[in-house]
């Protein structure tokens, strides 16, 4: 199978349904035709993964990743047998090339591949190669900018072996910076202007690691992962109040713990995630020529942490707010609105994989 990329890159078959396979939970998204919108949440819903099941994006125990798949469409009462899923940033690379313009397809093919061996640390075959045409370089007439992406085999057909126990097909391996591009392309376009020229900063704050990315007119201007995550908070609460680590991830997210909880951990973990994401933002603004960001978003499954959102406005002095991908979306009327504002920023990989469905 190959690995395949953005929206522009393949088009998928519907019904289709967009899996976020991560290392505390399994989310799934199927999105489909709105009578009044182009895009209606149709169903969702998030399974949690065994504790280990999925570390630093490598899948170490297809079963229990599978289960959660499972129980998840089930959850979701989704129907559809095919789905888009995503591999991590570390386990794909990316480059963008300048090949002669007016190849047949198949020539472009051989040309990649040959290219790819000069950027790829591995055999070639070894590696599951996709590219994509992005049209004219700034250089020269006669050469087309090209981007190829590549992954070991064996991260894709984990990612297949997975789907296949699950009982569903996987039609499209894509890439999870991609996949929340799609999500981010998507909620600009009800901006003022569709969102051009302003400088929209997303913060995806996972159980681990909180991924940035910064887009100006569509194009990632600037990208950097900081190890400050949810876990952190979890194991602080383990420590504290000697709970394991599925009672403490439960009473965190219930809001469920000991009187001077939010003093003793809650203030000084948002703290450290205000200044890190602060920090990261400096950066940018030292190593590029920008000097401003006009919105951040927070999306992830920790970014609904009490109180965060503000603690990183009041640090930065940007406006700061929850990421939801479904804006402007219709919602489907058995699901639960108040649960979906909580669910929503944990759900944009899943969303950005869905939207597949609707590829030219």
């Amino acid at each position: 199978m190959a690995l395949m990329l953005p929206s522009f890159f393949r088009r998928s078959i519907p019904p289709l349904v967009g899996v976020d396979l991560s290392a505390s939970s399994v989310k799934v998204v199927e999105l489909g035709t709105g009578a009044k919108t182009a895009m209606k949440l149709e169903r969702y819903a998030i399974e949690p993964v065994e504790r280990g099941a999925i570390v630093d994006g490598t899948i170490e125990k297809p079963e229990a990743v599978a289960d959660a798949l499972s129980k998840a469409l089930r959850r979701a009462k989704s129907k559809a047998r095919e789905v888009a899923m995503a591999l991590p940033s570390s386990a794909v690379i990316t480059k963008k090339i300048m090949l002669p313009a007016g190849l047949r397809e198949e020539d472009y093919e051989f040309q990649v591949e040959s290219e790819a061996s000069q950027y790829i640390p591995f055999p070639i075959d070894e590696v599951n190669i996709d590219f994509q045409i992005i049209g004219p370089s700034a250089n020269s007439e006669e050469e087309v900018d090209v981007l190829l992406a590549a992954s070991r085999k064996e991260k894709v057909e984990d990612c297949v072996a997975v789907a296949e126990m699950a009982g569903v097909k996987p039609v499209v391996i894509d890439v999870e910076p991609y996949a929340i591009r799609a999500s981010v392309d998507y909620v600009n376009s009800f901006l003022p202007n569709n969102g051009q020229g302003q400088i929209i900063a997303v913060a995806m704050v996972g159980q681990s690691s909180t991924y940035l990315t910064i887009v100006l007119n569509g194009q990632t201007i600037f990208e950097r992962e900081q190890s400050f995550g949810g876990n952190q908070l979890t194991q602080d609460i383990m420590r504290l109040y000697g709970l394991g680590p599925e009672e403490a991830e439960s009473k965190k997210r219930a809001g469920e713990l000991p009187d001077g909880y939010e003093e003793e951990l809650l203030r000084p973990f948002v703290g450290q995630g205000a200044t890190d994401i602060g920090r990261a933002l400096q950066f940018f603004f030292t190593s590029t020529p920008y000097t401003r960001v006009d919105q951040i978003f927070l999306a992830g499954g920790s970014s609904v942490v009490p109180g965060l959102a503000e603690a990183v406005a009041e640090r930065t002095q940007v406006p700061t707010e929850l990421f939801s991908p479904f804006q402007g979306m219709e919602i489907a009327g058995n699901l639960r609105e108040r649960q979906l504002r909580s669910d929503a920023p944990a759900l944009l990989v899943a969303t950005g994989l869905a939207m597949r469905r609707f590829d030219p």
